[in-house]
This record gives structure tokens, C-alpha cells and sequence, in this order.
């Protein structure tokens, strides 16, 4: 197995990785920092698997081919990363890319703008997500992102202007003010500004997974900061993979994933900073404008289909945004029949569905069953 070194930026903010690997003569301990986090079982003797992380999205990722040799591996998993590193930069909210001019033009007035094919897809896409969930799913909430200092790399203790903050949440910027036809993109609502961040890591595995497969690739697993997405099998074996504690350096319960599925976290852990000691989270609830409260992580498990990886990123927001009491209501209206929400106190929701895949790490905890 050949694993990469991280890259110096994921070093020095002090972001982690942790992965689990038995075929070693001894223990390995890396950095780490991602909600899920791939469990690679071990022989003595098994076929090739490959492995390479880097740092992309703000996050890190990690691609793991199996049944491949070294350099056939080494050469999909750079086409996987440098699409990954297009996607970056053009869908960065803050910094100069294909979207942030749109954001530009967006605010300067309802003019059409030229926009990317690929782009206006992906706006059409997540504008039907969006109404889907009541609008809790709102990539169109740029500006409140930027108020609480999240579309930084560095977040500062601080809260907003509460004179802005009110006339954003006043203004409702949707993605339903957006209007794309024929190559031009115009918003009715100045107040829009597009932070695709809920949605583009999700995006950029379904287009791996299509690269890969394209290319006779039959068993990955693709993991972009805690979203993941399985092909095929680990050498004859599932995938096995581990869903990240929200206040521990471990995994609170393992499951294995077939192929095609995706499975996505949201946390509070990742993207926070604590203030008068409150934790504010990136992930806002759009109607109040405030970081959601009282939940600690949302995991959900998306089946085999086309937007599987969009789905394991964009389906976990309305659930994580509902709490304790609206995420299976938010569950049923995503479509999604196994998820799980980690309250505050440590507590377990989760799905029929989702409790019979899971193997937990320990035997205390309080788990709340809903069909």
C-alpha cells in the first residue's frame, strides 16, 4: 500500500486524518480530519490497493483504488485530483472563479450574465434540491456565510452586525430568485451570493466515480472531508467505513458500503468557533440567519443512482438543520431512509433502516429509534 504525505497547508492548520490499517508490522498514526473515515481491513497477502490523499475544498481528500497496479493507480487518481482542483477554483466562493464573478454580478443588478454550461447545471440542480427540502437546503446564502466569517481560512470568535444580519435574513435571498436559460444567469434578489461549499464536494464525487468507472475501474472509494462514495469492492470485500465521534478522536460506529452507495456527514466540529463559550457552526439555518444549535453531527446513506455523491453532501443539511425534533420529518422529504442525528448531549436519532447497518464502538450510548 503506498500512502502520500499530507500536503504542508493541512499540516500547519492542524487538520487530521485517521485511518485504520491492520496489514502493517506496526502501529501507523497520521494526521486527521474527516467526519468519515475509510476502515482498510488487512491481510498478509491481498491485491494492490492505492491510496493518495491531498487538500482540496478546504478540506482534505483521500482517493483508495483496489485491484490496480501502482501506476495505473497513481495515474487515475491524478486525473481524479486535477478535476478536483478544477472544481476548486471555479466554484470558489470568495476568491476569483466562475462563481464569484456570477456572485458580482448578481449584486450589482438583474442584468443576465454569461454563465458555463456546466455551472448553469449545476445552479438548475441545486435550485430543485433546494425547494425540496422548504429551502433549509439554500445555497443562495452566501452573504450570511460571509457575515459570520465562514468563507475565510481562519475563523474569527466574533459575532455578526445585528442590523445586517437582520436585513439579510429580511431580504430571503433563494435559489428560486435565480433564473437560467440560454447560456445567461440573472438573480431578481440583489441579496443572493451562491457558497456552493454544501454542495460542490458532493458534485465533484459523483464526476470522480464517473471518471473512474469510464476508465474500468471497479473497486474505489472516494472521500472528500467525511463525504464518501464506494465502487465496487476492496478486492472481493465491502468497503468498510467508519463514521467520525463528534467530540472524540475515534469512530462511533462502522458500517460497510455497497457499491454505488455514498454516505455524508454534517458536524459542528469541522468549521466552528466557540465565543462566550457557545460553539458557532458554518452550517446557518436560513430562516433565523443563526448557526444551528443543539446537534452535534447528521450522517445519511444515499443508495446507487446519478447524484448519489450530490445527495451524500446536500441531504444531511436539512436533517441537521430540523434537530432533535424535525429531522426525520426533513429525512422523509429528502427521500432518505437512513440517516442519524447526534444531539448535544451525546444522544442517538436514527432510522430502522440505518441502525441495522451499523456496528457501534460502545455499548452506553442512549439511542432513539424512529421507523
Amino acid at each position: 500500500m503506498r500512502l502520500t504525505s499530507f500536503t504542508a497547508e493541512a499540516q500547519r492548520r492542524g487538520e487530521k486524518l485517521k485511518a485504520f490499517i491492520l496489514c502493517a508490522s506496526a502501529p501507523l498514526r497520521f494526521p486527521f480530519l474527516l467526519l468519515l473515515l475509510p476502515l482498510l481491513a488487512s491481510c498478509a497477502k491481498v491485491p494492490p490497493v492505492y491510496q493518495q490523499q491531498s487538500y482540496v475544498f478546504g478540506t482534505l481528500v483521500d482517493v483508495t483504488i483496489a485491484g490496480a497496479d501502482e501506476a495505473r493507480a497513481r495515474q487515475l487518481t491524478g486525473q481524479v485530483l486535477a478535476e478536483f482542483d478544477r472544481l476548486h477554483r471555479t466554484l470558489h466562493a470568495w476568491k476569483p472563479s466562475d462563481l464569484s464573478r456570477l456572485n458580482a454580478a448578481f449584486a450589482a443588478g438583474p442584468d443576465k450574465t454569461p454563465v458555463t454550461t456546466e455551472l448553469a447545471g449545476l445552479i438548475s440542480d441545486a435550485s430543485a434540491l433546494s425547494a425540496q427540502s422548504g429551502g433549509t437546503f439554500n445555497p443562495a446564502i452566501g452573504a450570511l456565510i460571509k457575515l459570520w466569517g465562514f468563507q475565510n481560512d481562519e475563523f474569527l470568535p466574533q459575532r455578526p452586525d445585528a442590523a445586517a444580519l437582520a436585513a439579510l435574513v429580511l431580504a430571503r435571498p433563494a435559489m428560486s430568485d435565480i433564473a437560467v436559460e440560454n447560456g445567461f444567469a440573472a438573480s431578481r434578489n440583489p441579496a443572493v451570493q451562491l457558497d456552493l461549499g454544501g454542495y460542490a464536494k458532493g458534485y465533484a464525487l459523483d464526476l470522480a466515480a464517473d471518471t473512474l468507472r469510464a476508465q474500468g475501474v471497479k473497486g474505489a472509494l472516494l472521500n472528500i472531508g467525511g463525504n464518501i462514495l464506494a465502487l465496487g469492492t476492496r478486492n472481493g470485500r465491502p468497503w468498510r467505513v467508519g463514521i467520525q465521534h463528534p467530540r472524540k478522536p475515534s469512530a462511533i460506529a462502522t458500517l460497510e458500503l455497497k457499491d454505488g452507495e455514498a454516505i455524508g456527514t454534517s458536524g459542528d466540529y469541522q468549521r466552528f468557533f466557540e465565543l462566550d463559550g457557545k460553539r458557532y457552526c458554518h452550517i446557518i439555518d436560513p430562516r433565523s440567519g443563526y448557526p444551528v444549535q443543539g446537534v452535534e453531527a447528521v450522517t445519511v446513506v444515499i443508495p446507487p443512482g446519478r447524484l448519489a455523491g450530490t445527495l451524500s453532501d446536500v441531504a444531511s443539511k436539512p436533517l441537521f438543520i430540523g434537530g432533535v425534533v424535525g429531522w426525520r420529518a426533513a429525512a422523509r422529504q429528502m427521500g432518505i431512509e437512513s440517516a442519524m442525528l447526534i444531539d448535544a448531549r451525546g444522544e442517538i436519532y436514527l432510522t430502522t433502516a440505518m441502525k441495522q447497518r451499523l456496528q457501534f464502538a460502545e455499548k452506553t450510548l442512549v439511542v432513539h429509534e424512529t421507523p
